[in-house]
């Protein structure tokens, strides 16, 4: 019997983990387009700030929403796409609602697309792996604060890169 309640125990102990585990391994191995962190965004910002770094090439960056399955939620992006240069920050919003009667907390996981973009893909803020309770019939608007790094237009492996397509999909966390 302890046994059993000890794997029991584990099970839903590794459940939570779950989601900080995924993160952290996605992070550090660029898994599914996923950023990877070596030096932080404002060390980037203000590397290329002193070295006086400038771009001239021009990014669209579109934005993509999905809800898992049983997620009665209609996520969204404010605006379907911006234009930005590598080195320039770059602010988008998503809105999320909840179309249940009863709360629900869901967490978001993201990737960016093309993979080997994503390394110059850097989010300064953002609503991700963070839990979100939306009450019944509530709406909020969701920030998305980010950077391209300016070595993206002078890495050959970008070239013809255009378009980077940053997706979110929300998950619902628990039955609240």
């Amino acid at each position: 019997m302890a046994y059993l309640i000890g794997v029991a125990a584990a099970m839903v102990g590794a459940s939570y983990a779950a989601v900080p585990l995924y993160r952290r391994v996605c992070q550090a191995t660029g898994y599914g387009g996923t950023v990877q962190r070596r030096e932080s965004v404002e060390d980037k910002i203000s590397r290329h700030a002193r070295d006086g770094t400038t771009t001239s090439r021009e990014i669209i960056v579109q934005f993509n929403a999905d809800v898992a399955d049983g997620m009665p939620w209609k996520f969204i992006p404010t605006q379907r796409e911006v234009k930005v240069k590598p080195g320039e920050s770059a602010l988008a919003f998503y809105t999320a609602e909840n179309r249940s009667s009863a709360p629900i907390t869901g967490v978001s996981t993201y990737n960016v697309a093309p993979m080997k973009a994503a390394i110059y893909f850097n989010k300064i803020q953002c609503f991700c792996f963070e839990e979100q309770t939306l009450l019944p019939g509530e709406k909020i608007d969701m920030p998305v604060f980010f950077y391209i790094d300016p070595e993206f237009e002078t890495d050959p492996k970008m070239e013809g890169v255009n378009n980077i397509v940053l997706s979110y999909t929300f998950f619902k966390v628990n039955d609240s």
